[in-house]
């Protein structure tokens, strides 16, 4: 299993531990941490 740093966390996550539930429709979705789909391709392009 391959693992990187996630962020200035600290914390070594695996790459497949990702996963899409922050991303999504801002307009359907009232969390404040969902990402529309500008914001998530940085984060998605330096996971891969």
């Amino acid at each position: 299993m391959e693992y990187m740093k996630f962020g200035n966390t600290g914390m070594d996550v695996s790459r497949i531990c990702l996963g899409a539930m922050g991303f999504g429709d801002v307009e359907k979705w009232t969390h404040k941490w969902v990402l529309d789909e500008e914001h998530s391709l940085p984060v998605i392009k330096k996971s891969a």
